[in-house]
């Protein structure tokens, strides 16, 4: 399976609160942080809803 490196490079500050919600169920605590993941539809999918915050790479 696909695997996808995704680091948060934007703020969550001043976004909502869904939004700030979903970075957290990525894993994702802080600037410049980068988790990894399977890529699966479910995760697809919650990058896709912030993708304005994130930089994504394939594995």
């Amino acid at each position: 399976m696909k695997k996808v490196r995704i680091t948060q490079v934007r703020s969550a500050i001043n976004r909502p609160k869904r939004q700030k919600l979903t970075l957290a169920a990525l894993g994702l605590k802080k600037l410049h942080n980068a988790k990894e993941h399977d890529a699966t539809p479910q995760i697809l999918g919650m990058i896709d809803k912030v993708k304005h915050l994130l930089k994504v790479e394939e594995i």
